[in-house]
């Protein structure tokens, strides 16, 4: 059984794969508390409904499409999430999955063809007095778990709400042995945080300047300029 928030064709709006029709499937469940999570239905009060893995690829492969993208909340929580990535590889699905990169299955990584790798910095922190700061502080940062995922490939995704966030995914990167203008720096994602058009655009002024110095790719959220901030998009 997987607990599943929401099921929905799309088109994926962020990172490498950006424009590509993908069936998105929204686990739900997460060990984090961002104070930013645009999907607090997934974590602050998760929500969702128990599927069975026949279920979920029937739905998935009904909608004839080539991708699937699993993503949360933290999908890597999920139950039975290695059943259902090994159905849908054996099915010729192309799997990306989006993580923070802070839990891993006691199997190891589910197959994937992407594993979306989203490190959350220390703005995602939320304040003493939703009870989450020193959990949240304390599960983030989780070097070892980065470097296993990575085997798989993957992309490097920072949500970036100031400079002093790119100061601190900069000196992260450093840390894993990504640095700026190298090879690795090519699929190092930097996306502005934000929910609205009109503040995505002003945050990526500066930030794709940025990106043009280090070598990293700016990562714009196109689902919210293609369909706003919505639910099942």
């Amino acid at each position: 059984m997987v607990q599943i928030a929401e099921l929905y064709p799309s088109l994926q709006g962020e990172g490498r794969l950006a424009g590509t029709p993908s069936v998105f499937v929204r686990t739900s469940g997460c060990n984090l508390r961002c104070t930013w999570c645009d999907t607090p239905f997934t974590s602050w009060e998760p929500t969702g409904t128990n599927r069975t893995v026949g279920e979920l690829v029937d739905e998935i492969l009904n909608h004839k499409l080539k991708h699937v993208v699993i993503t949360g909340g933290e999908p890597l929580l999920a139950a039975d999430i290695h059943v259902l990535c090994d159905i849908l590889q054996q099915e010729g699905q192309h799997i990306t999955i989006e993580t923070a990169a802070t839990v891993i299955p006691t199997e190891g990584p589910p197959a994937a063809n992407l594993m979306s790798l989203s490190p959350k910095l220390r703005s995602s922190t939320p304040s003493a007095e939703t009870g989450w700061e020193q959990r949240h502080e304390k599960r983030r940062r989780r070097d070892d778990i980065i470097q296993l995922l990575r085997a798989t490939p993957n992309q490097i995704k920072f949500v970036i709400d100031s400079p002093s966030d790119l100061d601190e995914a900069v000196s992260w990167l450093h840390d894993l042995e990504i640095h700026p203008q190298s090879k690795q720096a090519r699929h190092v994602y930097l996306m502005p945080q934000g929910v609205t058009q009109s503040r995505l655009l002003e945050e990526a002024i500066w930030l794709e300047s940025a990106c043009k110095k280090l070598g990293f790719q700016l990562c714009q959220r196109h689902h919210i300029t293609w369909f706003g901030n919505t639910r099942g998009t």
